[in-house]
């Protein structure tokens, strides 16, 4: 893109979406279903509209935007999210959102005004609940999209507050009964959330390449006692039983190569939670990632024997109450070759690289033909309220992203 005042709409566009939420150390908190969310989808549903895009929710919470040129014809997708963690960074989902926003507006544009038409109309979407913060699992407006999570049991999952995605919906007016025409491809475009292309002065990444991922619900059983008067010998503390727990999963990355298994414990809930009270509760998520599932089921294994000594040990009872996986998988070369092209011609540097993080793309991939692209994030921070990436990676990323829906809506993916 070399269109300056474009470049700058995109910029205003991306403060202003950045503004919804904003945190004081300068990021944003935007849960799913949140007010906060919903504001920001009120005023991004403006935008569609806006840039000559109809707006629509579907029955899980999807905001979708189309601009139909070709009477009938499938529709390729472009997009990502809007929701956040907690004291969250700026730019995870929210700038695919909007680089598709822009990059399908100016070939939209481009074709209105030449009178022409593309072989496939074009489409962008926000997915719902795709950190799964609020609301398990993670990627869950995708994952019904895809088939991979039934409506009705992602309608009925509640948060911790006991609000159920249903209702969330309900009160922020941000469903409806859209359901999607067919769909010839989708394309994604993200901050990598790691350091390797900041570390390697690369531009633009094109992904050859998802990681597994496995995700254990578990919940730790004691038993409720005084923290004074409970002999050491009779304890049943579940906080001791969880907290040997979360540094086992830690010690499974010894069993591997460097950076071949990440693992982390990333929510813990303690009941009663109270001073001179023995746990009674403790819930956790377990979160295990690795190249291959076959390093995860071993890593597992690793875990199920520590499992049985720690309960041994703490006299506790440790129940797997639930597993979500992402299995590993690539993307199509010609995907991934239409990526390289872009970049070249762009004289933007470039490398194929691995998404470590799950993301709506992961999902798709498995429907239709699907691309993901990253730019870099600085010192590879992400998930925090210190993410950046810079405005020229952020502008390299568009004018590529544009040069994909043009590509995607002439001739479908590539071979």
């Amino acid at each position: 893109m070399t269109d300056r005042t474009a470049q700058e709409s995109f910029l205003d566009d991306f403060a202003r979406l950045s503004s919804f939420g904003a945190t004081a150390g300068g990021g944003v908190e935007r849960l799913a279903g949140s007010p906060e969310h919903a504001q920001l989808r009120e005023w991004l549903a403006g935008r569609f509209v806006a840039h000559g895009f109809t707006a629509h929710f579907d029955a899980i919470g999807n905001l979708f935007g189309l601009a139909e040129l070709v009477p009938g014809a499938p529709f390729v997708l472009f997009g990502s999210h809007t929701d956040s963690q907690p004291l969250a960074g700026r730019f995870d989902g929210a700038y695919g959102v909007l680089t598709a926003l822009h990059a399908a507006s100016r070939v939209v544009a481009d074709h209105r005004r030449a009178g022409s038409a593309p072989t496939y109309n074009i489409a962008i979407v926000d997915w719902f609940n795709e950190e799964g913060a609020r609301f398990k699992p993670s990627m869950m407006g995708s994952g019904v999209f895809t088939g991979k999570l039934t409506l009705a049991d992602a309608l009925a999952t509640r948060d911790p507050a006991g609000t159920s995605v249903a209702s969330a919906l309900r009160s922020t007016a941000m469903h409806g009964d859209f359901t999607s025409p067919p769909l010839a491809a989708y394309g994604e475009i993200h901050i990598e959330q790691g350091r390797s292309m900041d570390a390697a002065g690369v531009t633009i990444g094109a992904v050859d390449a998802t990681w597994s991922a496995y995700k254990y619900e578990v919940v730790v059983h004691g038993e409720q006692g005084h923290t004074g008067s409970a002999r050491m010998s009779d304890r049943r503390d579940a906080l001791l039983g969880a907290a040997h727990l979360v540094t086992a999963v830690h010690d499974l990355i010894e069993h591997f190569e460097v950076d071949e298994l990440h693992t982390s414990v990333g929510e813990f809930t303690v009941a009663p939670n109270s001073p001179v009270t023995i746990a009674r509760e403790v819930r956790l998520l377990a979160d295990l990632r690795a190249e291959t599932t076959g390093l995860l089921d071993e890593a597992f294994a690793h875990l199920e024997s520590r499992i049985a000594e720690i309960e041994q040990c703490t006299r506790t009872r440790i129940e797997i109450v639930s597993r979500s996986v992402w299995r590993s998988g690539p993307f199509l070369q010609g995907g991934i070759r239409l990526i390289e092209r872009s970049a070249a011609a762009h004289g933007f540097s470039q490398g194929r690289v691995k998404t470590l993080a799950g993301h709506d793309a992961t999902n798709m991939k498995d429907m239709i033909p699907t691309l993901l692209a990253f730019i870099p994030s600085v010192d590879g921070i992400s998930h925090n309220e210190r993410e950046f990436s810079t405005d020229a990676d952020m502008l390299a990323g568009l004018s590529v992203f544009e040069d994909v829906v043009r590509e995607l809506s002439t001739n479908g993916m590539p071979e």
